[in-house]
């Protein structure tokens, strides 16, 4: 849903709703926003499904945003999928474009305002958070193949050990897939040390 593309005068009131799915619907959000004023066709939509964060109505929006603007939002939460986007989000939107960010539940956001510090301070937390629950994620995955024997990261590169042994391994008629994962190294990696012998029979 949005407007026709027409140049937009500043000083406009816009609205941005999102949901993750198809399936959800929009009307909750749309009736908040026009509760402040937004005029229906100056209401800008999108459904996103799956992780992408394709918003072709987002995009349509920003582009029509300057200073002086106001945008309406039912939460934060809708301007991104992660704290930090919605901070990144907000900060770009009133610190450097001069756009008015209002949220139906939060009020304006005003950086330089205690309001508006404190809720930016509290998503900053919650990115901060999420950024350390990722690596200790990752950690914890990293460990625990360790402890099965897997490598993880970047494949492991062939010493000059392994280079011999792949073409002892390459020599009774292994594959190059098969060399790999007796010498725990990818079928690529197979290939770069053995060259074209590498690829003669697979």
């Amino acid at each position: 849903m949005g407007m026709t593309e027409t140049s937009t005068p500043a000083g406009r009131t816009f609205g941005y709703a999102r949901v993750s799915t198809s399936r959800q619907n929009l009307d909750r959000q749309l009736d908040a926003i026009a509760s402040r004023g937004v005029e229906p066709d100056r209401i800008y939509s999108d459904k996103v499904t799956g992780r992408t964060m394709d918003r072709p109505e987002w995009k349509r929006l920003d582009a029509h945003l300057v200073a002086g603007d106001r945008l309406v939002v039912d939460n934060l939460d809708r301007l991104g999928r992660t704290a930090l986007e919605v901070i990144e989000t907000v900060t770009a939107l009133t610190k450097k474009r001069g756009v008015t960010v209002e949220s139906v539940k939060q009020g304006e956001l005003d950086p330089s305002g205690a309001n508006g510090a404190l809720v930016l301070g509290m998503f900053a937390l919650l990115a901060e958070f999420e950024v350390n629950l990722k690596a200790e994620r990752a950690a914890a995955a990293r460990e625990a193949a360790a402890a099965r024997g897997k490598h993880t990261g970047r494949p492991r590169k062939l010493d000059t050990s392994d280079a011999v042994r792949a073409r002892e391994l390459r020599g009774q008629g292994l594959s190059a897939a098969e060399v790999g994962k007796a010498l725990g190294v990818s079928r690529a990696t197979v290939y770069r040390y053995l060259g074209n012998e590498g690829a003669t029979v697979d």
